[in-house]
């Protein structure tokens, strides 16, 4: 498994990362299942794992902790996610950030988190970010607490859905040391404007939804459906399901002879040199082998990843999730 830099944390990550999204939070998690593939993630040299307490209250945190009490040798980078007070994703420019990261808030969380890690939390991230909230001092204070307490190591944002430059203004602060972005073949609007901003401030870059939500696993049809109550229900409304077919059988034709839509997805993503990583939801031994596979392929051949520029959708699906 090839490591990359995470910007400006001192932190060594392998370049496919493990997503603990739907360890936590779907409705068919299983614990047993999700601990062994954290298990065969490590063994295969993964050493990201980004969580967020909202995945089940503190499950996906306990899942992650846990393993990583079981591997102590090995260099684990552990992330987590505080959520926003007022319950809200994303988060409203009419927010107040007292209303969303008041300093108690965050440090109640810091030590949850921690607990349910059974050390320090490597990287603690906003789970929603508002720029308006860049030049204040309350979070700044809090951040500087929580590091100085020895609480946590570095500080990061999630950025949210189709905002990558909401977070910029907090970048040149000088004190964020990642961003988390939703960055695919689809969603290519971070390169636009964040990613320079993130390469001048030595910033690291954590890709999230790098197969779309699924769709691109080339799985889905136009008789695709989800459960009440699943959220894909409504992401992959019928109007965005039909555009997301329609632009996924397009990808499909260009696929070169051995590879995989998953494969050409990821490597994608990892042919920009401003991404530290990648996280992948892989809740099975066979989702681990095969992502984590890819890093080991390298990069797309230059003429491919102009190919799939082409490709970029800006889009705003309603609902927004």
């Amino acid at each position: 498994m090839k490591q990359r830099k995470l910007g400006k944390t001192g932190f060594d990550v392998s370049e496919i990362g493990h997503g603990l999204w739907g360890m936590g939070s779907w409705s068919d998690a299983d614990d047993n299942a999700s601990r062994a593939a954290l298990r065969l993630s490590v063994e295969r040299g993964c050493t990201f794992f980004d969580s967020a307490f909202v995945y089940g209250n503190g499950r996906s945190d306990n899942l992650i902790g846990g393993i990583a009490r079981e591997y102590p040798q090995r260099p684990l980078v552990l992330a987590s996610k505080i959520p926003p007070a007022n319950g809200q994703w994303p988060s409203s420019p009419e927010n107040r950030l007292s209303a969303v990261f008041p300093r108690a808030h965050v440090i109640e969380y810091a030590k949850t988190i921690r607990h349910a890690f059974g050390r320090r939390i490597d990287l603690l991230q906003f789970h929603v970010w508002e720029d308006a909230w860049a030049q204040e001092a309350e979070w700044q204070d809090t951040v500087a607490e929580l590091k100085a307490k020895g609480m946590i190591g570095a500080f990061g944002l999630s950025l949210n859905r189709w905002q990558p430059e909401n977070g910029i203004a907090a970048i040149e602060t000088g004190l964020v040391e990642s961003v988390q972005v939703i960055y695919n073949v689809f969603d290519q609007t971070p390169e636009d404007r964040l990613f320079p901003v993130c390469r001048a401030h030595d910033v690291g870059v954590i890709a999230r939804v790098p197969l779309d939500e699924g769709s691109l696993g080339g799985k889905m049809t136009l008789q695709t459906r989800f459960p009440e109550g699943d959220w894909r229900a409504g992401y992959f409304n019928p109007k965005n399901l039909a555009e997301t077919v329609t632009r996924v059988e397009a990808l499909k034709k260009m696929l070169p002879e051995g590879m995989s839509l998953p494969e050409m997805a990821l490597r994608f993503i990892l042919s920009e040199p401003a991404v530290s990583t990648l996280i992948a939801g892989m809740r099975s031994p066979d989702h681990v082998h095969a992502n984590l596979a890819v890093s080991d392929k390298g990069p797309l051949p230059t003429d491919l990843v102009a190919k799939l520029r082409a490709h970029r959708w800006d889009r705003r699906p309603s609902p927004p999730t």
